[in-house]
């Protein structure tokens, strides 16, 4: 197998998903195309030499519908060869993305390719694709449907995870997210989204509350009681895991991932095309791993996924220097902290979704890249970066630095 190593990645500000919000005027394809354009910009990248776009979507209806990926390449004005395919693995589309890119590449059918992730939450709302998993009666049993919320708090009561808990970890991070923003730590990788007339619209991501406190979220009911009690989705969980007297309800808005709208790109390829196109790797792709898991709990998965591609990388939870995980809510970022003794210090060291939003089929890819800057930053040479998904799901993927290439090769247009 062929190696792969990652050469750059950009990600857009994220915005807040409503109507009122500062990416709402932007479509989806000009989001995923000013991620493309940017990503060959800083590269000077000829792109007729890319060949594949594979974007995450999580939504792909209406505006995000119709191969989003492919169409996004085309309005960034890459080359008319270049292919497009959009995927969905739920929340962790952005990631699998870029896993599928790197399957390609390490396969040996291609050679250079963009992995990513786009989702206008504020256009296309979360569910607008529907899908018998919640709305097929005669499937929402068999598989054991509940709302995530509640999946949240099924968790959290399953591992003795308290309201004030879940609230000092959504603080943190907040305060870790904040901190990252006032001391430049992503400025290196968020460009700004700029409307039609190329006037910027966002520069920072929009829904970052540093003046978050444990009293102010202590004031917050729980958001997922009444879908709970009064649909039976309680009913639901309480069936799957009858140990349980009751569900503890104890997520909210402040705790909970925010509703917004971002993309992102990762540029990956193998070493003779890195050095054909000037490239220096920053990072290669070790193992990645993606696994299904009781599918009413649904978010316990990371935990499982972690460990198998620890596993194929012949490595302990221990020899991984920082992690990343999507911070659904508060009680599955636990869970994984929990379950393989991970430090509070090493992961999600720069905040999470639970501070700057998640852009369902974006954030994959977008925390793979926070996670490379991090490394780097701190000179820390492994990491670990995986999400949870719908329908009980996980996928992880290890990356570690590498050194630079080497000289780039004859012929090369950039020397």
């Amino acid at each position: 197998m062929t190696e792969v190593y990652i050469f750059d990645h950009v990600r857009t500000p994220r915005g807040r998903g409503k109507a009122d919000g500062g990416l709402h005027e932007i479509t989806p394809v000009q989001l995923a195309a000013q991620v493309l354009g940017a990503i060959r910009d800083r590269n000077r990248l000829d792109t007729a030499l890319v060949e594949d776009v594979l974007l995450g979507c999580v939504g792909p209806v209406g505006e995000q519908g119709g191969n989003i990926a492919r169409i996004a390449a085309l309005v960034a004005g890459y080359d008319q060869g270049v292919p497009g395919v959009q995927l969905n693995r739920y929340c962790g589309s952005g990631l699998e993305a870029v896993n599928f890119a790197a399957a390609r590449v390490g396969a040996g059918q291609v050679d250079l390719a963009v992995g990513g992730g786009v989702e206008s939450m504020s256009r296309v709302p979360m569910g607008s694709d529907g899908g018998a998993m919640a709305l097929d009666p005669q499937v929402a049993p068999v598989v054991g449907f509940v709302m995530q919320g509640v999946a949240a708090d099924l968790l959290a009561t399953l591992c003795g995870f308290s309201r004030e808990q879940c609230d000092a970890y959504a603080v943190e991070s907040q305060r870790r997210a904040a901190r990252a923003w006032d001391e430049g730590w992503f400025a290196r990788s968020v460009i700004p989204v700029c409307d039609v007339l190329g006037l910027p619209v966002l520069t920072r991501d929009e829904t970052v509350r540093p003046e978050t406190t444990l009293e102010s979220l202590a004031s917050l009911k729980p958001a997922f009681t009444e879908l709970g009690q009064k649909y039976g989705f309680d009913g639901v969980a309480l069936q799957r895991y009858p140990q349980l007297e009751a569900i503890e309800h104890v997520h909210h808005a402040g705790n909970s991932s925010g509703i917004v709208d971002g993309a992102a790109a990762v540029l990956i390829g193998s070493r003779d095309a890195g050095r054909r196109c000037g490239l220096e790797p920053r990072a290669r792709i070790r193992a990645v791993a993606t696994v299904g898991s009781e599918p009413t709990v649904m978010l316990d998965a990371p935990s499982f996924a972690a460990q198998k591609a620890l596993a194929k990388a012949g490595m302990k939870a221990g020899d991984i220097g920082l992690w990343e995980m999507n911070e659904a809510f508060s009680s599955a970022v636990l869970c994984l902290m929990q379950r393989l003794d991970i430090p509070h210090g090493r992961i999600n060291v720069n905040g999470g979704a639970i501070a700057m939003g998640h852009p369902l089929g974006a954030t994959g890819a977008m925390i793979l890249g926070t996670l490379l800057d991090e490394m780097e930053r701190r000179e820390v040479p492994t990491g670990l970066v995986t999400l949870c998904e719908a329908a009980g799901m996980g996928t992880a993927t290890i990356i570690e630095l590498v050194e630079a290439l080497g000289p780039p090769s004859e012929g090369n247009p950039h020397e």
